[in-house]
């Protein structure tokens, strides 16, 4: 399977939303934004064949990177644009689940990267 090339959600303004929450946990929890930034490499690496309990399907589109740092689960939103782009739109902590608005957040996002993918496709590095 051919590599899969990973885009992170830039806003219309030229923010990167999930580069600004792995600059905050890289600060708080070196070891959870390591985990976080091989999941991504993981996808990178795997694209669609990655499967529980790495990755897991949410709904619309969104797919979950699951990552956990301790007693604490980290979710990466994301989802695929054709067969070998994934674009990771959100980033959050999770409790029991993944928050409805988190989902809500990632498949906003989907819509605009799906009408500009230009302008919504951060190629920034990771931090």
């Amino acid at each position: 399977m051919p590599k899969t090339t990973v885009y992170l959600f830039r806003e219309a303004t030229g923010r990167a939303p999930v580069l600004d929450w792995l600059t905050d946990l890289r600060a708080s929890d070196r070891r959870a934004y390591t985990k976080c930034v091989a999941a991504i490499r993981q996808l990178a690496s795997e694209g669609h064949e990655l499967r529980r309990p790495a990755a897991d399907y949410l709904r619309d589109g969104i797919h979950e990177l699951r990552v956990r740092a301790g007693h604490v689960n980290y979710r990466l939103l994301y989802f695929f644009c054709g067969r070998n782009i994934a674009v990771v739109a959100h980033g959050a902590t999770k409790e029991d689940v993944v928050h409805p608005s988190d989902i809500e957040r990632a498949i906003t996002r989907m819509r605009f990267f799906e009408r500009d993918p230009r302008l919504h496709a951060s190629m920034e590095d990771l931090p």
